[in-house]
């Protein structure tokens, strides 16, 4: 079953303490560190991720590219972020495909979870980020403390020899 995580950007940024903060000062960080985050979301569940922006905000035509493997979307002038949601939504589901939708937007909610969706409030997926960030950084700290096993088991001592060897030590 492939999962898709649709993302309303601006609900995201509006919703998150991190986010907010940012954006409070330099808006396009919000939206950097949004995408960041969603980067790491889609690394560890492995879900197809796509964040769409309202292009109210962004002066232009519709834009659609990929940023760290999270799809992007600034939506036609016009054509505000919930209706592109709504025709993702109905455009990506089939019999293999569970689509989720990021947004505290009850109407919106309601409307993709009529299309089959599963809804997300912005809080249940800043929840989910904490967690993934925690563990993230748990298998982090734990690939720094610990070393390579050989693949030869050796007493500590021959193992400091080498190490003087390597090092260039006698």
């Amino acid at each position: 079953m492939q999962n898709i995580l649709l993302v309303d950007g601006y609900n995201m940024i509006g919703a998150w303490k991190e986010l907010r903060s940012l954006r409070d000062d330099h808006f396009e960080d919000a939206r950097d560190r949004l995408i960041e985050l969603m980067a790491e979301y889609k690394a560890d569940t492995g879900w197809r991720v796509v964040v769409v922006f309202d292009a109210h905000l962004v002066p232009g035509t519709e834009q659609l590219y990929v940023q760290h493997a999270v799809e992007v979307i600034y939506t036609r002038k016009n054509e505000t972020a919930d209706e592109r949601i709504e025709k993702l939504s109905t455009e990506l589901k089939g019999r293999k495909v569970q689509i989720h939708v990021a947004t505290s937007d009850m109407t919106e909610q309601n409307v993709v979870f009529g299309h089959g969706a599963l809804r997300k409030s912005a809080r249940e997926l800043e929840i989910e980020m904490q967690i993934i960030q925690s563990r993230i950084s748990s298998k982090v700290k734990l690939s720094q403390v610990e070393k390579p096993a050989s693949r030869i088991r050796l007493s500590r001592d021959v193992e400091l020899a080498f190490e003087k060897w390597r090092r260039g030590m006698k």
